[in-house]
């Protein structure tokens, strides 16, 4: 059969309809429908398709192993937070998962109880404390929080080239009865990187481009379903209109002003500081 504009769906879905794998099968059946669809539904033309193949170059183009620009394009339109929410359907007593981010990386360094992550980093000290917990609130032991954030200026290394180390960033390990200690700086919301295809796109609209202050948590223990959350701070600037949909109630913490003196991991510090509690609750898996 030869094509034309009315079977051309049809042949291109029972060709990958062949797939050896029913999954994949499904799922590129339904991305040819789906492709399809958009592409007769918005009359797409031949200059806007090969700028969309363009855009797409560029994004992979751009990313490494510090900056990944197609997870940014994901989060940008909402699907990274849709998936998340698909496949991370907790109970109403487990802490809620967001988006991973653009940022992550492995080989995180290992950080007792109390290290500061911030290493000197300007801005203002910034203690976070709590458990990890089960839904039946029993402690998680030796529980490691994978911890990384922006700094007082809103920015990650990756976005620093003169930064070529973990920054911001460590493995902190849970006591044998759950509680935690973390000691970095205060975050500031910031800018998505705008330098690229992602921040081409959103210049051309009415989008704003920042995200709220927050910290990242990575929690994978055997026995639970892994945990990918934020910590927000209460009463920043852009909770309500997050770049990448990933604000949730649960999640806003306050950041408690502290005097100087005895810190929460017993320690003495010589200025005011910050102080954020929280209990992560995981979800058995």
């Amino acid at each position: 059969m030869y094509v034309d504009e009315d079977n051309i769906t049809d042949l291109a879905a029972r060709r990958w309809a062949s797939a050896h794998s029913p999954r994949q099968a499904e799922l590129m059946t339904a991305m040819i429908r789906h492709l399809h669809a958009f592409a007769r539904e918005v009359q797409l033309t031949e200059d806007e398709w090969m700028a969309a193949i363009q855009w797409l170059t560029e994004a992979g183009r751009i990313s490494d192993d510090k900056r990944q620009e197609l997870i940014l394009t994901s989060d940008v339109l909402g699907l990274s937070m849709l998936v998340v929410q698909l496949n991370n359907r907790f109970s109403a007593q487990a802490t809620p998962a967001t988006v991973l981010g653009p940022f992550h990386i492995d080989g995180s360094p290992a950080a007792p109880y109390g290290f500061d992550m911030s290493d000197g980093i300007p801005g203002t000290p910034l203690f976070v404390t709590g458990r990890v917990v089960d839904v039946d609130g029993k402690p998680v032991p030796a529980a490691v929080l994978d911890a990384w954030q922006a700094d007082a200026d809103g920015a990650y290394e990756a976005q620093l080239p003169e930064i070529d180390e973990a920054r911001l960033r460590a493995k902190y390990q849970a006591r044998e009865d759950g509680t935690y200690c973390i000691r970095t700086i205060a975050p500031r919301g910031y800018a998505i990187p705008m330098d690229g295809p992602v921040g081409e796109l959103i210049g051309a609209t009415d989008i704003s481009y920042f995200r709220p202050a927050h910290v990242h948590f990575l929690i994978d223990e055997p026995g639970y379903r892994k945990l990918i959350t934020h910590l927000f701070q209460e009463g920043s600037e852009y909770l309500d209109s997050d770049v990448v949909f990933g604000t949730k109630d649960a999640l806003i913490v306050r950041f408690t002003e502290k005097p100087a003196g005895t810190a929460p991991d017993g320690s003495h510090i010589e200025q005011p500081y910050l102080h954020a509690e929280y209990d992560f609750v995981l979800q058995p898996g």
